[in-house]
């Protein structure tokens, strides 16, 4: 299957009383660049996160977001600090012995003073909350995947539209071909006949000069090779995988070939046919620069 390198997943669940999301976004790129932002407590997991999405991702700048709401409420325990509310609370009875001040003091007075009501919570298993941003991770990672095949269905429909006009062209190249040695002799012969007048033509020289153009002009070699490009071009497109690379390496074979033949031809039929081709070509290399 042939994948897009842009794509945008999400995934969402609610594991252990938290509810977690994963979005992972994607561009062009030539390499694999991926990044990931989440809350810092969980920075130690980066690389084994990184690693899930190397294994679903070849090339392309990845962006992986996480978020999380909510979490458990169990754990909270709260204390007193005996040692500050004795305090407080003799430092209370002391003023009241001295100032002639109604009331004694509350417990809810005491309560409210700093420090004297510690609250702690459990430390949380940040190993168990790793494990379940990695499950839901997965479930983006999937969803983004679907996305890429989609795009990379109609990036690979479009360049084996366009393989098939290549070929088209090259096959009206190659009919041409003899045609242009033969107008190239019938030019050649009526110039000869132009200055020698009544003289005998040489038919020898003429086949001669004929022949010698002729290998000047013979575009047979890159026609083959072209093709050969385009069969492999459509093999690998049918296999798929992470082939970006490798298309745009053949597609510069696809140009070699295009401008050898435009610089061998010499009639203005077979210019425009390679100019078309080269437009093809140029539309396919901006096609698999979108490939993984």
């Amino acid at each position: 299957m042939v994948r897009s390198m842009t794509g945008y997943g999400r995934g969402e669940a609610v594991l252990n009383g938290r509810t977690v999301t994963v979005e992972v976004r994607s561009v062009n790129n030539r390499y694999l660049d991926c990044s990931i932002k989440m809350p810092r407590a969980y920075l130690f997991a980066e690389e084994t996160f990184k690693s899930r999405v190397q294994g679903s991702i070849s090339r392309g700048k990845v962006d992986v977001f996480v978020t999380m709401e909510g979490g458990q409420t169990e754990g909270v325990t709260v204390s007193v600090n005996h040692p500050v509310a004795e305090s407080y609370l003799a430092t209370l009875q002391e003023l009241q012995k001295a100032y002639p001040v109604e009331g004694a003091p509350t417990l809810e007075l005491l309560s409210r003073f700093p420090d004297v009501l510690q609250v702690e919570k459990t430390p949380e298993d940040v190993e168990a909350v790793a494990a379940d941003i990695s499950t839901v991770l997965d479930l983006a990672l999937k969803d983004f995947n679907v996305m890429r095949e989609r795009e990379g269905e109609k990036l690979r429909a479009d360049i084996l539209s366009r393989a098939d006009t290549i070929e088209a062209l090259t096959a009206l190249v190659e009919e041409q071909s003899p045609r242009t040695v033969a107008e190239y002799r019938s030019r050649l012969e009526a110039k000869l006949k132009e200055v020698l007048q009544n003289h005998q033509l040489d038919e020898g020289r003429i086949l001669t000069e004929a022949a010698i153009f002729a290998d000047k002009v013979a575009v047979d070699e890159e026609t083959v090779r072209l093709r050969s490009h385009l069969s492999q071009l459509r093999t690998m497109l049918e296999q798929g995988g992470p082939i970006g690379r490798k298309l745009d390496f053949l597609i510069q074979e696809f140009n070699r070939e295009a401008n050898t033949i435009g610089s061998k031809c010499s009639d203005i039929e077979t210019s425009r046919r390679v100019i078309d081709i080269k437009g093809e070509i140029e539309k396919i290399r901006e096609q698999v620069q979108n490939i993984e």
